[in-house]
């Protein structure tokens, strides 16, 4: 891409529009009716013309940002928007649940809900997942006297951590591009870094159950402390009169365009040639591989239903896609503008004359912001925005980058995040120091696992 030609200034100018352009952020995301997409086009606009360029040139710095960013990850946001939605209202998130609990077993309900969360949130936003399977947690409530805090935070942190660090959800696979990560690689990490984030958060959630037992009552609608006697045989029946899917069509959507674009990127890597191999590296590119689990979706789930019907519900994904894609391309304009300018080669000459680890920049924007204005996805697009341009020439991995702003962003949820109401209110938590114990402590600890997980793979594969 092109670079803007900016007029030579001095260092302190530069930090000094990045400065006033991050607060500026900060400030009408948190304080005024102003979206988080045009408050990061205006960040971009200040921060530009502040740190010295030429007014066309940050003009054209936002238009290619922009732009760059979406042309490598908009569609895939949109057909996986389009494929969640049809998983969650076909039932194949529920038999995803009924299938993890009955390979696992009796007595390990916690570690099935959390296995349903780890793989239903990779295409669902999780607070759609969480309320899709909370009655799963209420009926196992019931029937194993277990506390539904338990099961629920079990289930939470199960879906918080794909959602975190797994692409196609938007504020992963908005940082990958950003960073200009390889896709292949970041779900490859992303999967295996969520694990010992979700054992640490079942563990916990094992330990608060002990202390806030809760279980629902006989109509499913109140909760009650400590105990409360309920049949398993409803929930089985309702199960039943379901009609769920099977369980193989309820996870190919998600399965076979993982194992593609993994597939690519292994191929790839080993500059394999051939048909085959060109063939399966064309099938795994994100955009093809995405759309094919699509398709299963439309055609494996959804085969008897009307065509307006499933129109309709595509439809309906593509409408909550529509703002996060343009936050995604808002953060790429702002990124573009700190290459452009040379912001972020000045605070990379800084830092790197400073004893912080450079991938632990990404994280600690992302665990500022997200402390500050609350949204999970904001603080990743904002991190890698802001970090990319400083990281470029400082060799590091550029996954691990991208998997450093989606990690800072789980850092204590708390009032001003939507996902800490849904979970405490759906748990029946009315007390605010057992909400914060409930959400706010369990996003904390997946921080501080994140974190450690990061700089142990970085010290060995960075």
């Amino acid at each position: 891409m092109p670079q803007a030609a900016v007029p030579a200034v001095s260092g302190s100018q530069m930090m000094i529009g990045l400065a006033l352009g991050v607060f500026l952020l900060i400030f009408l995301v948190l304080k005024t009716k102003v979206h988080a997409f045009p408050a990061l086009i205006i960040a971009a606009s200040v921060t530009g013309l502040v740190g010295g360029m030429a007014a066309p040139a940050v003009a054209k710095s936002i238009s290619n940002g922009f732009g760059s960013t979406l042309g490598s990850i908009g569609i895939v946001i949109g057909f996986g928007v389009m494929m969640g939605r049809i998983l969650e209202v076909s039932g194949a998130a529920e038999k995803m649940a009924y299938t993890f609990l009955k390979y696992l077993g009796k007595k390990k309900e916690e570690w099935a809900l959390a296995l349903t969360g780890y793989m239903v949130s990779i295409p669902i936003f999780v607070d759609s997942g969480f309320v899709i399977l909370m009655p799963l947690v209420k009926a196992l409530s019931r029937k194993t006297k277990k506390s539904a805090v338990t099961l629920g935070i079990s289930l939470a942190i199960g879906l918080a951590a794909t959602h975190h660090l797994v692409p196609p959800t938007p504020g992963p696979l908005g940082a990958a591009g950003i960073f200009k990560a390889d896709l292949g690689a970041m779900i490859l990490w992303g999967m295996v870094f969520a694990i010992p984030v979700v054992i640490a958060g079942v563990l916990y959630a094992m330990w608060l159950g002990k202390k806030i037992y809760t279980l629902p009552d006989e109509t499913g609608m109140n909760w009650e402390r400590p105990q409360l006697q309920q049949a398993y045989a409803d929930w089985m029946q309702s199960k039943e009169e379901k009609n769920l899917p099977s369980t193989w069509i309820s996870f190919a959507p998600i399965i076979v365009p993982v194992l593609l674009i993994l597939a690519n990127t292994v191929l790839a890597a080993m500059k394999a040639t051939g048909l085959v191999a060109d063939a399966f590296i064309f099938l795994g590119t994100p955009i093809i591989a995405t759309g094919i689990g699509l398709l299963i979706a439309i055609y494996g789930l959804t085969g008897r239903d009307d065509k307006k019907e499933v129109l309709k519900r595509m439809e309906e994904g593509v409408t909550s896609a529509g703002i996060i894609i343009l936050v995604t391309g808002g953060g790429g304009a702002l990124g573009q503008v700190l290459r452009d300018s040379g912001a972020g080669d000045y605070m990379a000459n800084l830092i790197a004359q400073t004893a912080l680890p450079a991938i632990l920049l990404p994280f600690v924007i992302a665990t500022l912001v997200r402390l500050i204005q609350g949204s999970g996805t904001v603080a990743m697009i904002t991190a890698s925005s802001i970090a990319a341009p400083i990281l470029a020439n400082m060799n590091v991995n550029p996954v691990f980058a991208a998997q450093s702003a989606a990690m800072g962003a789980f850092v204590f949820s708390y009032f001003n995040d939507s996902l800490f109401w849904v979970v405490n209110r759906m748990l029946g938590i009315e007390d605010t120091r057992e909400q914060l114990k409930v959400w706010s402590v369990p996003t904390t600890i997946a921080w501080a696992t994140s974190l450690v997980s990061l700089l142990v793979a970085n010290a060995f594969f960075g």
